[in-house]
């Protein structure tokens, strides 16, 4: 079942200037993405950093306003703007606070200084009627449990934790609104490997006891494919690969997608591909993206109609599930 779904989502940034401030251009952060959340499931986002994965992410959790695009939850519209009232048949923001939070990469940060734990956890549960004060200290110690913590962490204040225990109250502050879509950014990227892989397993477990929602945003492509169902690669703003997270790792499709893959180590040396794709310069500007396809100005593959022609998202003859941005993508997978 569909539980969020995404048509033409667009976020500008506009850009000041002149001597008379005035706007004389935009960066393209997220420009024009398409695409579903099953229920139940977790969707990986990878890309090279300002490809807008994170703004993507944001945007799904009602933190910024997009610029253009409909967003429709349970078969809902959703009105994102947070000080406009929601036109009929169009669900509010407010009406969906609870059940749409949000997992900060930087765990400190994301957790206020000055109060303890009991605050950070309490607080929002009892604003929202999640829970009375007879009933929030169970609450909160069950909380607490299902992410691994003793009960003594109430009474202790963020700066007394570790990375890894921050990172932990950060997702029992998230779950603590019983949420049914979780977005991570970057939950991971600044933890060390012991600790990512204990993180990892945990949103793995609570995915499977709870039947959470997940959007899963990384830059690691082992951590992604460890915990997704499905998996999106995002270039300069676009989305262009979506599909099975076994069939996305073995068999990419988008020349993009095969040069993330082959950018991972591996162990054996003597078994990298004996033809790897190493791409040449830098991503393009999202204030002047390339016309056409936005990679066409690193692929090895690319041809003349490629910098005439955007490419849609489509999906492969032979995959009606595995949906490429190239047109040439079932040729080069031939290659």
């Amino acid at each position: 079942m569909e539980l969020m779904r995404v048509e033409n989502l667009k976020k500008y940034y506009d850009i000041r200037g002149g001597i008379v401030t005035h706007t004389i251009g935009q960066v393209r952060a997220v420009d024009g993405v398409d695409f579903s959340i099953q229920e139940g499931e977790i969707l990986g986002l990878v890309g090279e950093s300002g490809c807008g994965k994170s703004t993507l992410g944001q945007l799904l959790a009602g933190l910024l306003v997009p610029t253009e695009g409909t967003v429709y939850y349970q078969g809902k519209e959703l009105s994102l703007h947070p000080k406009k009232r929601a036109a009929d048949g169009k669900l509010a923001l407010k009406d969906v606070r609870t059940e749409i939070q949000m997992v900060f990469q930087d765990s400190y940060s994301s957790l206020n200084p000055r109060k303890h734990v009991y605050e950070i956890l309490a607080q929002p549960m009892l604003y929202h009627k999640l829970a009375t004060k007879d009933t929030i200290e169970k609450e909160l110690k069950r909380l607490l449990e299902l992410v691994g913590l003793p009960s003594a962490a109430l009474s202790k204040y963020p700066h007394e934790f570790s990375g890894g225990q921050r990172q932990r109250i950060g997702i029992a502050k998230a779950l603590s609104l019983k949420p049914k879509l979780i977005v991570c950014d970057e939950p991971v990227s600044a933890l060390d490997v012991s600790i990512q892989a204990q993180i990892l397993n945990l949103i793995l477990e609570l995915q499977k006891e709870l039947g959470l929602t997940c959007l899963f945003i990384a830059h690691g492509l082992g951590a992604v494919r460890y915990v997704s169902d499905r998996v999106a690669v995002m270039y300069l703003g676009k989305i262009v690969e979506l599909g099975a997270a076994r069939e996305l790792f073995f068999h990419p499709a988008h020349p993009y997608t095969k040069a993330l893959t082959q950018a991972v180590p591996i162990p054996n040396p003597t078994k990298r591909p004996a033809e790897e794709m190493i791409l040449q310069g830098e991503a393009a500007s999202a204030v002047h993206p390339p016309k056409g396809c936005r990679f066409h100005t690193r692929c090895p593959y690319a041809r003349p109609s490629c910098g005439k022609e955007e490419p849609g998202l489509l999906p492969l003859p032979h995959n009606k599930d595995h949906f490429v941005a190239c047109p040439y993508a079932k040729q080069l997978s031939q290659e």
